[in-house]
């Protein structure tokens, strides 16, 4: 029944706020802290997460000055991380995979609200849609991205793509590392069936950026790697995966076409 009750909610609270953000969009409503963009899908996730019946509590927002542009690097285990990350960051936009821009309606409200598609079949484009979202940051407005690149069957962390890492450091702005838990018992991967629970979202200190290049890309993935896995152990006993191979240390130029990791 609740798993029912939830779909009704998301189909309903998507039609609504997706048509005020196209409506705004078309209207060229400006974007940014506070806007009608904000503030509606702050909405959506209020009513998604109240249909699940899944609590969020955020941890360290006190500490993350929503003034500032930051990257929020998460990890992603669930449909659900979404809307319990956008109750769990005090500012928001998203960078998403291509896919979704093709989901009716939905796809059309989320670049609405400005979310940033990457394409992660073509490095190329994929360079281009970060340089578009780094421009985002610059101009204010912070970017969640999940480096995992998909959704995991557990809470180990795996290995991060790199494209998250030349954003922030083309953005000289810094990372908030954020660990959530608890969207897995609210909705595991690979299926739409809800179960009422508490989902807790850890925002780690941040790593700064500034001095960074593109040859300091793998060193800062490893770096944000460390940190979440340090906490997922810590608060949860999330044992971390297998060791992998050390990420090369490149000081190459930035990539004209393929060289990026996306």
């Amino acid at each position: 029944m609740r798993t029912l009750y939830a779909k009704l909610v998301v189909a309903l609270a998507t039609l609504w706020c997706g048509t005020i953000v196209i409506g705004a969009e078309l209207l060229r409503v400006k974007h940014g802290r506070h806007s009608l963009f904000e503030r509606t899908t702050r909405r959506w996730a209020r009513w998604i997460a109240k249909g699940a019946a899944m609590r969020v509590i955020p941890h360290g927002m006190d500490a993350i000055d929503a003034n500032t542009p930051h990257v929020y690097v998460v990890n992603h285990v669930s449909i659900m991380d979404i809307p319990a990350i956008l109750l769990g960051v005090p500012a928001h936009g998203f960078v998403a995979k291509r896919e979704l821009e093709r989901v009716p309606f939905f796809g059309a409200a989320a670049r609405a609200v400005g979310v940033v598609y990457i394409d992660r079949e073509n490095r190329k484009s994929a360079f281009a849609a970060y340089e578009e979202a780094a421009e985002k940051v610059r101009d204010g407005q912070s970017v969640i991205v999940f480096p995992e690149g998909t959704r995991g069957a557990t809470y180990a962390l795996r290995p991060f793509k790199k494209g998250p890492f030349v954003l922030a450091i083309r953005a000289g702005v810094p990372i908030v590392p954020v660990v959530m838990h608890g969207t897995i018992e609210v909705t595991p991967n690979g299926t739409l069936n809800v179960t009422p629970g508490t989902v807790n979202v850890h925002l780690l200190p941040a790593i700064e950026t500034t001095g960074l290049t593109y040859g300091d890309r793998n060193a800062l993935a490893d770096r944000v790697h460390e940190s979440m896995v340090r906490a997922l152990s810590s608060l949860y006993e999330v044992p971390p995966l297998a060791a992998l191979p050390p990420s090369p240390r490149s000081g190459a130029a930035p990539p004209t076409d393929n060289k990026m990791s996306a």
